[in-house]
């Protein structure tokens, strides 16, 4: 999502910092409650609202939970975020429908390709599912082209979000670094687009979306369980109209019998030369 222009440098208050450190989990690094801060302005501006309703809601509530990861280049660093999103998911009923969790990892000073950070997006979500302790719900297709696929972690359906410096016209897209959002499939519940509730709030986030962005809502995004519709096309959007991406890399590495129990997968899916174009 498109950040304050105020920077993730601006001194923040005791109250501020203390009212962010309150919605943390995991460790604080030195470079952590600036960039949270950054992201709450950016969520409660007035002067350019942002697309997403549900999570200015939840910045107004408080109810965002936030974590931090040292590098998204250092795979070694990584080990955190498993213990950050199982205790996230312990919780997140208790904050309500309007709540997600926004992981940052450390802005690095050298920007990459929008490549390269859709290669790291989805090196990420394979860690998180090779070291997740839960088996794939038994509900949930493991094939990403499946039309009820949605990622996975702790027994829990998560749809995903990424945001990049690498998005510089869709700024709903956009942030200093590389960021990473969970929101349980349970805060959607409630707003299929056939119900009247769910249709208002996506008429709503789709005109947002196009005075925020300056542009059609991208077409990745649909409604889960439409036909046509593939969730991971969602989760990490390309930068124009004009760019598609090709295949989802996302590999299970357990896949469920014909029991219902977990087996071992086959070998990891090779690395995709281009994912985007």
């Amino acid at each position: 999502m498109h950040t304050s222009t105020e920077g993730p440098d601006r001194p923040l208050d005791s109250r501020t910092a203390q009212s962010l450190e309150d919605c943390v989990i995991g460790d604080v690094p030195a470079w952590g409650l600036p960039v949270a801060h950054d992201l709450v302005t950016t969520l409660l501006s007035q002067e350019s609202p942002f697309p997403c309703s549900f999570a200015v809601a939840a910045a107004k509530k408080h109810s965002l939970r936030f974590g931090f990861v040292e590098s998204a280049r250092d795979e070694g660093t990584w080990g955190p975020l498993v213990d950050i999103l199982r205790a996230y998911l312990d919780c997140y009923q208790e904050l309500g429908r309007d709540t997600s969790l926004v992981v940052f990892f450390q802005p690095d000073e050298q920007q990459e390709s929008l490549q390269d950070y859709f290669t790291r997006f989805w090196s990420v979500l394979q860690f998180l599912h090779e070291k997740d302790p839960e088996p794939w719900p038994a509900e949930t297709p493991t094939d990403p082209e499946d039309t009820w696929w949605e990622f996975s972690f702790g027994g829990t359906e998560i749809f995903v979000v990424c945001n990049t410096p690498a998005h510089v016209t869709r700024l709903s897209r956009h942030s200093p670094g590389f960021m990473i959002t969970f929101q349980p499939r349970w805060v959607f519940d409630g707003l299929a687009p056939d119900s009247p509730r769910g249709a208002k709030a996506r008429e709503v986030i789709r005109n947002r979306i196009r005075r925020y962005d300056g542009m059609e809502p991208a077409r990745e995004l649909g409604n889960y369980g439409d036909p046509a519709n593939r969730e991971w096309r969602q989760y990490f959007l390309p930068d124009t109209p004009q760019e598609r991406m090709t295949r989802c890399p996302f590999h299970a590495a357990r896949q469920r019998g014909a029991d219902g129990s977990e087996q071992a997968g086959g070998p990891a899916a090779p690395p995709l030369a281009e994912e985007i174009g």
